[in-house]
Order: C-alpha cells, then structure tokens, then sequence
C-alpha cells in the first residue's frame, strides 16, 4: 500500500479493482501520478469507509470501476448515490498484463488511468429500480425454464429406457399428458429387487418436479408481467414483443436508460450495427457480432415474428430480395431498424 499526504484541494481519479471479497482502490492525479491506493472490505461498511477516503484524497473528478455489473456492483450504487461520476472499466488486456505485470495495486491504478484518459465511457447502470427487479425475476425464470427442459428431457428418456410394461402404459402420449401421468404413478415402496417400483417412484419424481417448475414459472410471468406494464407499458403492445423480450430489452438499458446516450448506441449495445467489410472495388457491410448477445437475440425473436406475421415487413423483405438483397442483409436492416424503435420506446419515459 502506497500512502501519500492527501491535498483536498488537488484534482484525482480513482481506479478500483473489484473482487467478492475487497475491494481495492487507488488515486492518481491529472498527470497520471500515483497518490496513494487502499484496501477495503466489500461490506456496506467498507463501502462507506472506501468513499469517505476517496473525498477525503482531493477532488474526485471521476472514478473507474471494474466489474460495475457484478462484484463492483454494490459499490457503484454508493459511489452514484454521493454524486460521483462512475465510468466501467474493462478488465486490463493480456498484453499490459505480460509487461507490467498483475495485481490488485497495479489494477486498481491501471483501472484509474484508464478513466483519466477517456477511454472507459460506459456510464454503468445504477441497480436501484424497477429494472433491476425484472432482472432478478428474469434470471430466476431463465434458470427456471432450463431446468423444466431438461427435466422434461429427463423424463422421456427415463421412459424410453423404462421396462416394456412401463413403456406400453405411457406409449404415445403428448409430453402434457406424460407429465401428468407420471406424476399420478403410484408404485409401491422401494425395496431390493423391486425394480418397477423404482422406476415409477423415479418418474413420478422427475414428472411433479416439472409440474412444480411450470407453477413456478406461471407465477414469475405474473410477477414480470406486472413490472414490465409499469416500466414501458407501450413495449409489449408492439408487433413481435413479448414479456420475455421487453425484460431482456429493458434489462439491456437498465434503470437509467440515458446512459446510452443514442439510438446508434444502442444499436452498437445490442450488436446490430453494421460493420464495414469492403475491399478493393467490393463495398458492403457485415453483421456484428459483438454487443450484448441477450439483447441481440431479443431483437432478432422480434424480427422473425414480423417476417413471418407482419405484412409491412414481408413487403419490404420481398422489395429488397428484388433489389439482390440477401436474406441474411435484409435481417440485418431490420434489426437494425428494429433497434431504433425500440430505443424510442425504451427512453420515453424516462423523457417524459
């Protein structure tokens, strides 16, 4: 730990370097000099303790942050809640690591430098509303509907290598009906050599377990349902957006939507701005695989179901085939329009 006599009246940045269990902070000053740097423990405590040495050092101009969406993430809701300007970092690049080396002092500087000279942007989101509610809801859904499918998965395949008898009685049923009828199996009690009445006590199981997920993921819907209409109620009422893909949209955005300061930034947010490939006398673009894949996946759900359902969007899908469009261009324009509309409709309120 380097410690210098602070000067209050001194202009400083801070880097910090966020880990689960301490967080450790550094001050440098206009010229990229270093003051001094400290390790706090990542409790509210600490915290407190971490801000009160960060005034405590000078004028804090801004503060770089690594991890804003995950261990910094507590961390930033306190430094936004006391006015500073919070900018996210990304981790440091291999190739500083190889020459400078790695560790908590050298990354928490390295993380303060970077905010000096601009070069972290990212106004990260502040955790605090709404949105962060839906987001917690959406990922226990998530989690919930991958572990009804691969109980559902589980349980066919349980019944496919089941004994012939057991297999007969739940042959050609629907996967609905094949749920309910193993989850009202009534075998007998397991002893050694009862091998059916594992099997069924087995089935029944994995089949009330699936009914228990899809109770579960009824009442998460409800709950998201409510939260959604709330925060952009004139989301869902568009063609090809559902409740699933306005949580990921409004997660995406967070709960302050004006750190994304355009629509062509949200388009580079959700990786549906174009990218340049042109060589030689070939001019054209390709798509972008970067950005947020969540929220690029929204995007292209809600384009599908217009191709499919909406006839604007067919109509201009055929316009631009005739024009030697390829599929896969044509979906790329949409998304990015798509990105636009949504962008609109995901800042009106705060607007408003």
């Amino acid at each position: 730990m380097t410690e210098n006599p602070p000067d209050v009246s001194l202009a400083v940045i801070a880097g910090i370097d966020t880990h689960k269990d301490t967080h450790h902070a550094a001050i440098i000053d206009h010229l990229g000099r270093k003051i001094c740097d400290r390790e706090f423990p990542a409790t509210g405590a600490g915290y407190r303790a971490l801000l009160a040495w960060l005034i405590g050092t000078g004028i804090v101009v801004r503060v770089g942050i690594e991890g804003t969406g995950s261990y910094g993430s507590a961390l930033t809701t306190v430094l936004l809640a006391a006015g500073l300007e919070v900018v996210d970092v990304d981790r440091t690049d291999r190739r500083s690591r190889r020459f400078h080396g790695k560790s908590d002092p050298l990354d928490a500087y390295s993380a303060a430098r970077i905010a000096a000279a601009g070069l972290a942007r990212t106004i990260p989101k502040t955790h605090d509303g709404d949105v962060e509610a839906i987001r917690f809801l959406h990922n226990a859904r998530r989690s919930a509907v991958k572990a009804r499918a691969e109980a559902i998965t589980g349980l066919k395949s349980a019944v496919v290598n089941a004994p012939e008898p057991i297999r007969e009685q739940l042959r050609g049923l629907t996967t609905v009906a094949l749920i309910d009828a193993c989850a009202a199996l009534r075998p007998t009690a397991v002893t050694p050599g009862a091998l059916t009445a594992a099997i069924k006590t087995a089935l029944r199981s994995v089949a009330r377990r699936i009914q228990l997920l899809d109770a579960d993921i009824k009442a998460l819907d409800k709950n998201l349902a409510v939260l959604i209409d709330d925060a952009a109620e004139d989301l869902v009422g568009r063609f090809g957006v559902g409740y699933e893909t306005a949580a990921q949209l409004l997660i995406t955005v967070g709960d302050n939507p004006h750190r994304v300061s355009s629509e062509a930034a949200f388009a580079s947010l959700c990786g549906v701005a174009p990218l340049p490939a042109s060589s030689g006398k070939t001019t054209r673009h390709r798509l972008n695989r970067g950005g947020n894949r969540q929220a690029n996946r929204a995007l292209h759900v809600i384009v599908m179901a217009r191709l499919k359902y909406d006839t604007r969007t067919q109509q201009y899908r055929d316009r631009r085939l005739a024009e030697g469009k390829s599929k896969r261009d044509i979906i790329r324009c949409l998304k990015r329009a798509v990105a636009r509309e949504m962008f609109q409709l995901l800042t009106q309120k705060t607007a408003t």
